[in-house]
């Protein structure tokens, strides 16, 4: 038997993307796009999650509701539908939203990836903002999980960081639902502290989930941010840092507002992109 081979396609917008097999692990892919890895997928076992960020959110899905039981779904960016794939993995029979801009981008994943066929799984093409108010009525207080994973090539866009971004967001969630935010950003953390406090004056409630280094700003990473319209379960704390991945931190109430420390709310007037990430930060070596 072959050994499985990557492959690539040029898309419209000037970016390569590129599928390619994980050699460490069989029946698991990469997607790269513009040479940054966006996404990673067991095809065999979609349960299976690989980024750091990604097992993080994965453990927030499971923490929501009961184990198993179906959930309302929005994501605003696909990649590799990564998360669709472990929530009908895990929660069979749930209903799931994607919007995505790059309608080529998906249609490459969906060739080579193919989606479960049992899965309810509706992709929408558009900008993740504006596409917000093409949903459909019926969503509005109705979505137990929202995921913001929105880039353009290795950055973040203003226009998706902003408090008017997230009071549109705000629209759709369910009184128990989730919001969980993707943020990169390098030492310092001022643009994940800005989106933390833009984040606690859309919502009620607020925490932080990362790998310590990353929280206290040592390097360049992804911090998943967490918020409701309802007060998160405290119970989840100590249970979402026990899972992992390891070192972790989840910090939220007065600690979070420490870690904040009068970082500005992000506005549609003065939001800005994501920093570029670390030179050298996605080079592979073989």
């Amino acid at each position: 038997m072959s050994s499985p081979v990557a492959v690539s396609r040029q898309l419209s917008n000037g970016m390569r993307a590129v599928i390619e097999p994980d050699r460490w692990s069989p029946g698991s892919w990469s997607l790269i796009v513009d040479g940054t890895p966006q996404s990673h997928v067991d095809l065999d076992d979609p349960s299976r999650l690989f980024f750091e960020y990604v097992q993080r959110i994965g453990h927030v899905i499971d923490e929501w509701g009961e184990a198993g039981q179906p959930m309302t779904a929005l994501h605003l960016g696909a990649g590799a539908l990564t998360l669709p794939r472990y929530i009908e993995s895990t929660r069979p029979g749930s209903r799931q939203q994607v919007v995505e801009l790059e309608e080529e981008l998906v249609a490459f994943v969906r060739e080579h990836l193919p989606l479960p066929r049992r899965a309810s799984i509706r992709v929408r093409y558009g900008d993740a903002r504006a596409t917000l108010a093409r949903l459909p009525a019926a969503l509005h207080g109705a979505v137990d999980l929202i995921v913001v994973d929105v880039f353009s090539g290795a950055r973040i866009p203003a226009h998706v960081t902003s408090l008017e971004f997230h009071e549109e967001v705000r629209r759709f969630l369910a009184p128990n639902g989730i919001v969980a935010v993707n943020v990169a950003d390098g030492p310092g953390l001022a643009f994940a502290r800005a989106q933390a406090a833009t984040l606690q004056m859309a919502y009620r409630d607020v925490a932080a989930l990362a790998e310590t280094g990353i929280l206290k700003g040592r390097r360049f990473g992804n911090v998943v941010l967490i918020a409701s319209t309802s007060e998160l379960p405290l119970d989840w704390m100590p249970r979402l840092m026990a899972r992992g991945p390891h070192p972790a931190t989840v910090t939220s109430g007065r600690d979070l507002v420490n870690w904040i420390a009068g970082a500005p709310v992000a506005t549609d007037a003065t939001a800005v992109h994501s920093p570029e990430p670390t030179s050298g930060l996605f080079s592979r070596r073989d």
